[in-house]
């Protein structure tokens, strides 16, 4: 495997698995601009929250999702979930997530609590989700941002 360029940073679970080898050479500022993208194209009239998210899958498959508001609320769908919904449409049911990074333009925050229930559904612990703190990109694995997800 060839060795990703000096000062990307990677998970060390993507260097390792060969189905996500390519992950090596993509760094958490291209996942992160992969999902400014996603943000551009947003539908927030209400909130101004524009969310955008980038997945990888366990097959090396890119999905994008962004947020998309309704003047009744709970009808709104974030921007993950919409990623997520879109990677299952496409490869099925049996759809992983490798990684994922998720950006909202002017703003800092992880995914939400449905979100993360939601992300943990189609990943394992130690799936990695990036998005910024402090300006800078932060990686956390799912089973630090939802250490006791729901199971059935």
């Amino acid at each position: 495997m060839r060795k990703a360029p000096e000062g990307w940073s990677t998970p060390k679970r993507c260097r390792a698995n060969r189905k996500t080898q390519f992950l090596s050479f993509m760094n958490s500022a291209e996942l992160l601009n992969h999902a400014k993208a996603a943000a551009l194209k947003a539908y927030a009239p209400y909130s101004k929250f524009q969310v955008g998210c980038v997945l990888v899958t366990s097959s090396g498959r890119l999905f994008k999702g962004c947020n998309v508001e309704n003047a009744s609320y709970g009808l709104t769908i974030c921007a993950e979930r919409n990623a997520i919904f879109h990677a299952v449409a496409e490869e099925g049911s049996q759809m992983k997530i490798a990684t994922l990074a998720v950006i909202a333009l002017g703003h800092e925050f992880p995914p939400c609590g449905a979100c993360r229930q939601v992300i943990a559904e189609f990943a394992t612990p130690e799936t990695v989700v990036w998005f910024l703190c402090d300006g800078k990109p932060v990686a956390m694995t799912m089973a630090e941002l939802l250490p006791s997800g729901f199971k059935i």
